[in-house]
């Protein structure tokens, strides 16, 4: 059953990208739209334009995803680029968008849960 989600942003040669990459493939699920995080640098205006066509966030930096539901708790600047901005300056790769929810990172059993809809 194969499915899609409406953008992905991935840098090639990163680690993991590429997880997120096999994830994808595993689940069966095409983006509609891939950028390049290393042609195309986004920062923090496009990390906030990226907010404001999502009413979830669900982001993992290191062991513990962070859900974030937008509606009852809009994200602060300093969490924006505590959980979508990284080192750089630039959004996290990998980045996707799927329907309201943007996924920050790679967590595999939850975002295994919520991009395969379960």
């Amino acid at each position: 059953m194969a499915s899609t989600v409406d953008w992905y942003y991935h840098r090639k040669g990163c680690v993991t990208c590429k997880k997120m990459d096999d994830l994808l493939a595993t689940l069966e699920i095409t983006a509609r739209e891939v950028v390049s995080a290393t042609k195309n640098r986004l920062g923090f205006p496009e990390a906030l334009e990226l907010l404001d066509q999502v009413t979830k966030v669900i982001a993992s930096k290191g062991t513990k995803p962070v859900q974030v539901d937008l509606k009852k708790n809009p994200m602060t600047e300093d969490e924006v680029r505590r959980l979508l901005i990284g080192p750089t300056g630039n959004l996290r790769a990998p980045t996707i968008r799927k329907g309201k929810t943007l996924f920050v990172g790679f967590h595999a059993d939850t975002f295994t849960a919520a991009l395969a809809g379960k």
